[in-house]
């Protein structure tokens, strides 16, 4: 019932967003924005890597005319034109490919080169996922703009029915304090508005610096100690062997909870920061890691 009502509510919101112009729809994106999108867009520039995984999981290739060049996800995309990082584009470029339709996102893409796009008349949809249920509503949104419907309610069901697995599984359990590492020197967690928080909660943990007044503050080991977490989690955003110096330096403040109890690990950050259908990969992954007693082992 819960799946049948929020897949319902995905599909009965586009009603309320879109308009059809003749050849082109009105859209309103993800940040509030008007934007005007031709029926079939041929010639798709995604501007983020998580965009880009959307855009080939709902079955699209061809129509991808270029990507950034930290889009590494899935093989494919490796093939594509590039245009450079995400956050600083190469408009030359991307108006020599003469897209049709050009996907953004909020958190990484910059306005002004949303902007300077639209100043030289080619459409930008903007996303913003900002928890698990954004992710889904970017892919619903993504794949009625792409003319993929059906394809992203497939993947938002899969997702619905595997999130929901894990809530049965964890609503009786206890909820260990979790502390969520995504730099180091300074080290810097993740706070309330972040997708990695919303993943902590729905595996069932607790997130030691959820209330904080910002997105990814900055802590000291004396606030980590003092905040004591059960778990440590850290994301793979550096390298394989950065990431065991982390674990390593860890093992120096044996105060902690999760030293004591050996229960630090490190997780694929592509799992876990991209909003992608993979996310429910990362929360499955989360979830192992969290409530290791019940389903993994210590790693």
């Amino acid at each position: 019932m819960i799946r049948k009502s929020l897949l319902l509510a995905l599909v009965a919101s586009l009603l309320f967003n879109i308009s059809v112009e003749g050849e082109e729809r009105l859209l309103t994106d993800e940040i509030g924005r008007k934007v005007k999108i031709p029926h079939s867009a041929k010639r798709i520039i995604s501007l983020a890597p998580s965009i880009t995984e959307i855009l080939f999981a709902l079955g699209l290739n061809e129509e991808i005319a270029a990507v950034t060049d930290f889009c590494d996800y899935p093989e494919a995309a490796l093939n594509k034109p590039k245009i450079g990082g995400f956050i600083n584009p190469s408009i030359e470029k991307i108006v020599s490919l003469k897209p049709d339709l050009t996907i953004a996102i909020k958190d990484g893409n910059r306005w002004e080169t949303i902007q300077r796009l639209n100043e030289l008349g080619f459409p930008v949809y903007v996303v913003d996922p900002r928890n698990f249920d954004g992710v889904m509503r970017t892919i619903r949104n993504i794949g009625e703009i792409v003319e993929k419907p059906d394809a992203s309610v497939r993947i938002i069901r899969n997702m619905v029915t595997r999130k929901e697995n894990i809530l049965n599984l964890t609503q009786s359990l206890p909820k260990p304090r979790v502390f969520f590492q995504v730099g180091d020197a300074p080290i810097i967690t993740v706070g309330r508005g972040t997708l990695a928080n919303d993943l902590i909660r729905l595996a069932g943990g607790e997130n030691i610096s959820e209330d904080e007044p910002v997105n990814y503050p900055l802590y000291s080991i004396e606030t980590v100690m003092l905040k004591a977490p059960e778990v440590i989690i850290i994301s793979s955003m550096e390298s394989k062997r950065d990431c065991m110096s982390l674990i390593k330096k860890w093992q120096d403040w044996k105060n902690i909870p999760a030293i004591k109890r050996k229960t630090i690990y490190v997780i694929d950050s592509n799992l876990v920061d991209r909003p992608t259908p993979r996310i429910i990969e990362g929360l499955e992954a989360m979830v192992k890691m969290i409530h290791t007693e019940s389903f993994g082992e210590k790693r």
